[in-house]
C-alpha cells in the first residue's frame, strides 16, 4: 500500500536578523571579521516518518520542538532545505486561522474562496456547502461580512471548511479546542467518525486527545523524533520531558 505521506530526511532552517551594527565603521568591521547580519537557527533536523491512508497520527512536542514548521512544509507553505515531502492524495490544511479568508467578504463568499484556494471548483463547494454552514452553526450569518463575526464564529467557519473540503488527507494545527462546550463535542464526535476513513495529522499539546483518538503519535524534540509508536507510550515520553 501507498502511503499517504512519506517524509525524507526533512530538513529545515530560518534565518534570524541580528542586532544591527550601529554605524558604517561596525558594519564594516563587521563584515571584515565575517559576521553575518543573522543567525542560523535549525528547526527541523533530518525528520523521516510514514503515515499509511485512514491513520490517525499526532504530532508532540513542546514548543519550539519544530511540530508547525513540520505541518507548514506538509502542507506545501514551506519549503525544505533539503529533504522530500511526498503526499499521496488531496491535502486539506486547517493550521492558522485567518489564513485565505478576507475580512470584506461575507461568510459564503469566504466558504468559496477558501475552496478555490485548496483546489476545488464552484461546483464541488456548491454540493459541500450546506453540509459546511450547519456543522458551523452559522445558518444565519452567512450574508455578514466576515468582519462582523466574532473570533469564535471565524473558526467555526475555518474548522467546518476543513473537515468537510472530503480532502483524503485533513492536517490539524490545535483546533480541538475551538469553539464553546456543544461545539467542542461535536467536533470530538466526528473525529471519533475518521478512524479508517480519513488521513489526519493532528498537532496537539493535550495528550488525552492524543490518548483517545491518534492510531500512532510522533514525539520531536529539539527537531528530532525522539519517539513513535504507541499513542499512551509516545503521550507519557512527552510528560516526562517536563520532570
Amino acid at each position: 500500500m501507498k502511503s499517504a505521506i512519506k517524509v525524507t530526511g526533512l530538513h529545515k532552517s530560518f534565518n534570524l536578523p541580528n542586532e544591527k551594527a550601529a554605524g558604517l565603521k561596525q558594519a564594516i568591521f563587521n563584515y571584515l571579521k565575517g559576521i553575518k547580519g543573522y543567525k542560523k537557527q535549525k528547526v527541523l533536523k533530518g525528520i523521516s516518518f510514514e503515515i499509511q491512508p485512514g491513520e490517525f497520527v499526532g504530532i508532540i512536542g513542546r514548543n519550539g520542538s519544530g511540530k508547525s514548521t513540520l505541518l507548514k512544509l506538509l502542507a506545501g507553505i514551506y519549503v525544505p532545505d533539503s529533504g522530500k515531502v511526498e503526499i499521496d492524495g488531496t491535502l486539506v490544511p486547517f493550521i492558522e486561522l485567518g489564513v485565505g479568508f478576507n475580512p470584506e467578504l461575507t461568510g459564503r463568499e469566504n466558504i468559496y474562496l477558501n475552496g478555490a484556494l485548496l483546489g476545488f471548483s464552484n461546483k464541488e463547494m456548491d454540493a459541500m456547502y450546506d453540509e459546511i454552514v450547519k456543522f458551523a452553526e452559522l445558518e444565519d450569518f452567512m450574508g455578514q461580512k466576515l468582519k462582523n463575526y466574532s473570533s469564535g464564529m471565524q473558526v467555526r467557519l475555518a474548522f467546518s471548511i476543513a473537515i468537510r473540503a472530503k480532502g483524503d488527507i485533513l492536517i490539524l494545527d490545535e483546533v480541538l479546542a475551538v469553539g464553546d462546550a456543544e461545539f467542542q463535542q461535536k467536533c470530538n464526535d466526528y473525529f471519533a467518525s475518521l478512524h479508517g476513513n480519513q488521513t489526519v495529522v493532528l498537532v496537539t499539546h493535550s495528550m488525552e486527545n492524543v490518548r483517545k483518538f491518534c492510531d500512532r503519535a510522533i514525539l520531536i524534540e529539539q527537531g528530532k523524533i525522539v519517539k513513535e509508536g504507541d499513542p499512551d507510550e509516545v503521550a507519557d515520553a512527552y510528560l516526562k520531558l517536563w520532570d
